[in-house]
């Protein structure tokens, strides 16, 4: 796993059927690092620190074994310094 931070939501008006309506969520790896997007299925905020999981593992972190996704939220921190 590693620790991303949310920098925003993305929007995809058109997606496959079965990536349903699941949020997308715009990430940054380190402070002003390059973005990534990951799929939302916790609910989490912009600002948020959160856990990320990758292959595999992310389509199965969706509930779905054949979800489309190779970058899944699966926590919020509670406590972490961050990049500040």
């Amino acid at each position: 796993m590693k620790i991303w931070k949310v920098t925003g939501t993305v929007v995809s008006t058109n997606r496959i059927a079965m990536m349903d309506h699941m949020p997308l969520k715009l990430l940054e790896d380190k402070k002003n690092g390059s973005p990534t997007v990951a799929v939302d299925p916790i609910g989490c905020k912009e600002g948020d620190y959160v856990l990320c999981c990758g292959s595999s593992a992310a389509r199965d972190a969706t509930g779905t074994k054949g979800y489309p996704s190779d970058l899944t939220i699966v926590g919020i921190l509670d406590k972490w310094d961050g990049w500040e």
